[in-house]
């Protein structure tokens, strides 16, 4: 039985099962995947940050 990664339940199609996730956890899945990419910082960042803090 392959099932969601999200809520656990059963997944049905090719796609789906491909995925790991069905249409409506994919989605939701996505949005949270982005949301957490918004909030991440780059090293690149950080070093500049802590360029202009040293001065």
């Amino acid at each position: 039985m392959n099932a969601c990664n999200r809520c656990g339940r059963e997944l049905k199609t090719q796609q789906s099962i491909k995925n790991g996730f069905g249409p409506v956890c994919q989605k939701k899945h996505e949005e949270a995947e982005a949301e957490f990419l918004k909030k991440q910082v780059t090293i690149d960042e950080e070093i500049a940050y802590q360029e202009k803090v040293a001065r």
